[in-house]
């Protein structure tokens, strides 16, 4: 038997334990938590016998659609016998295994919930107008359908994605890789258990259905999603990648990280409506070939998740165990808490200096980790652990 001690300040202390999915050489991925250095077997842990069989599955989706009591139940179960001894086949130092996407997708909607981002861009594309949002804006959680086979777990390189292109002097559009590869630090979030057709989740119920959230980096090219995106919005400068941290943190575990948000005016329509509508105190940094380039806050979003999934599902869209709903991306009031580098660069006019060099958009070979941190209790930080890209080059043969 093991009895794991935690090192003073570790992001994975007992008021985390995330759920994940790992391997040790030889075998198959299996659930697990995390408790300091240490990935902990879910099966060996506590059982792998009928209601417990899940833990034995290469993904989450079998535990997550149990449903919030069975989530509360294993969460209690997990922090009493990681207090104890452990067996010693339950347990693997992080350094030794190799970490997997934790959960099936079953499907992508990401949401466009920061109004300082929304605003940025706003000034940027339509500076001649007096309100840089959209008029449908902070009226409802405006979306899009993205592809959930394209998400990836942290750690998987990133081959820059080609299409159509039309810069505002070129005659006619061109085709090739994309020249102005961006990312955009985001919140994922797990849905556990979904709604039939025909039957939406109500904003103040929205929690149970929730089952924990991830780092995602949305990797966007912004030259290819310019020309595309009208009438009917991105497509091909979002599909080809979206990048997840290996390590879900239970919406349980976020409890001391809940704020409101910022305050809503006007107000939401009834089906939006919460008392109050709640975000989250996590604080992001962005980290660009080794320098940290950006902490955006994501207490500053303006639409909580409990909005997001009630409008995903208003007009009777049915949602699945496994399904993800991203935030957008993050942005604060500050140009240093800007989530996307067309922000950070203003479209590429005003470059950042990284690692010496002047920047705007990403070049083969550029490196972007996302972290975060959040509150826990007793005082406690909550880490998510990371979500790592690297950028190689376009596969596909150069025609401009």
């Amino acid at each position: 038997m093991t009895r794991l001690t935690v090192p003073a300040g570790s992001l994975f202390g007992p008021a985390n334990l995330p759920y994940g999915v790992y391997s040790v050489a030889g075998s198959a991925p299996r659930t697990a938590t995390r408790l300091g250095d240490h990935v902990v077997d879910l099966g060996v842990l506590l059982g792998e016998t009928g209601d417990d069989a899940v833990f034995t599955a290469p993904v989450l989706n079998p535990f997550m659609a149990q449903g919030h009591d069975r989530w509360a139940e294993v969460r209690e179960r997990i922090a009493t016998a990681v207090a104890g001894d452990i067996p010693d086949g339950a347990v693997h130092h992080i350094d030794d295994v190799t970490l997997h996407l934790p959960i099936e997708v079953a499907d992508y909607v990401d949401f466009y919930a920061s109004e300082h981002h929304a605003a940025n861009l706003g000034r940027l594309f339509r500076p001649d107008n007096p309100d840089p949002l959209m008029p449908n804006w902070k009226h409802l959680p405006v979306g899009y359908h993205g592809r959930s086979a394209s998400i990836v777990v942290s750690g998987t390189d990133i081959v820059r994605p080609s299409g159509q292109r039309k810069g505002p002097t070129d005659p006619a559009p061109i085709f090739g890789p994309s020249a102005r590869l961006d990312i955009e630090a985001e919140l994922g979030f797990v849905v556990g258990t979904g709604n039939a057709m025909g039957e939406p989740i109500g904003a103040e119920e929205a929690e149970r259905h929730i089952f924990g959230a991830v780092l995602f980096n949305d990797w966007s090219a912004r030259d290819i999603q310019a020309w595309e995106y009208v009438p009917l919005g991105p497509n091909l400068g979002k599909s080809f990648a979206s990048t997840i941290s290996p390590w879900v943190v239970p919406m349980l575990a976020l409890d001391a990280a809940r704020v409101p948000t910022p305050a809503q005016d006007p107000e939401p329509l009834p089906y939006l409506r919460m008392d109050p509508p709640w975000g989250l105190d996590i604080a992001l940094e962005v980290e660009w070939n080794g320098e940290v380039v950006s902490r955006p806050p994501y207490a500053a979003m303006y639409w909580s998740p409990a909005q997001m999934l009630a409008h995903l599902t208003v007009n009777g869209a049915p949602t699945r165990t496994g399904d993800v709903f991203a935030s957008g991306t993050i942005s604060g009031p500050e140009k240093s808490q800007r989530g996307a580098f067309i922000e950070l660069t203003w479209g590429g006019t005003q470059p950042v200096t990284v690692k010496g060099q002047e920047r705007t958009f990403l070049q083969d070979g550029d490196e972007v980790v996302l972290r975060a941190t959040a509150p826990g209790r007793d005082g406690s930080r909550l880490g998510f652990g990371e979500a790592h890209g690297r950028v190689l080059a376009s596969k596909t043969p150069r025609e401009d």
